[in-house]
């Protein structure tokens, strides 16, 4: 019976491994990579059991034990496009500090980072249910915004328009979704007021489906009749440049617009 219980003991051991691997490597042959983690883990755990009595002020036991196998790199991981868009956005509203701000299907998190120095009303279909002080959400579609014709005075919807119409996220599949997303947020921009717009660019407007759109410099200036171009800049691949190149493809547009 003892060497049974050892058995299953050791197989639960192997399906807790085998679910790690999956969760962190995938299925493809980095998974196989993730065995020698795996065997440095164990390692580590127990020369880490041998020090921890030093420190009673923490209990370790094995049923507690969370792997964390892929966070050892040489350096920071980030997504350059959330990465430099999101702190472009944040940079230039912190130059211009409105007394308030409306975003519009932005990342959650950057817009609650952000409301700690500019109070932030954000607009998404999906609610967001975790206070953080002066972060409001209000529940609305960019298709249908719940504001008056030119009443917001400072607006952002970042790398949001190219998903509008492509079912990506439940919507409604429409062929002209970005650009009817685009006019309902200059709809509710106010005369002289601030529109931060990030958009995928490229040397053609493309439909990557059901990702994403992605659009030349000239069709988001289309778009943005009426508005003054304040400030613009560019990500292809991890290089932030000043000027729209076609020549590079495909590439983030980060645009600040003012209503004349």
């Amino acid at each position: 019976m003892r060497e049974f219980l050892k058995r299953i003991t050791f197989l639960k051991v192997c399906v807790a491994g085998l679910r790690v691997l999956s969760r962190q490597y995938g299925l493809g042959v980095r998974w196989v990579g993730g065995i020698g983690a795996l065997f440095r883990f164990r390692e580590e755990y127990a020369r880490f059991r041998k020090l921890n009595p030093t420190n009673p002020a923490f209990v370790l036991a094995g049923k507690d034990i969370i792997p964390c196998l892929t966070d050892r790199t040489a350096s920071t991981p980030v997504e350059p496009i959330y990465f430099v868009q999101d702190t472009w956005f944040a940079g230039r509203l912190a130059q211009v500090r409105p007394a308030a701000h409306v975003d519009v299907g932005s990342s959650a998190k950057t817009m609650a980072l952000v409301a700690q120095f500019v109070p932030v009303t954000m607009v998404d279909i999906r609610p967001v249910e975790l206070p953080v002080a002066n972060f409001t959400f209000v529940k609305g579609s960019i298709l249908a915004l719940p504001f008056a014709d030119g009443s917001i005075a400072s607006l952002s919807s970042i790398c949001v328009v190219e998903h509008i119409g492509l079912g990506r996220y439940g919507d409604e599949m429409d062929a002209h979704g970005s650009e009817k997303a685009w006019k309902e947020l200059l709809r509710v921009l106010a005369p002289g007021g601030d529109f931060y717009v990030t958009v995928p660019v490229d040397s053609e407007n493309r439909i990557y489906f059901n990702a994403h759109r992605a659009f030349t410099r000239d069709y988001v200036l289309q778009l943005s009749t009426g508005l003054a171009l304040l400030h613009e800049q560019f990500l292809y691949g991890t290089e932030v440049v000043p000027a729209y190149d076609a020549s590079r493809g495909f590439g983030t547009g980060m645009f600040h617009f003012r209503r004349r």
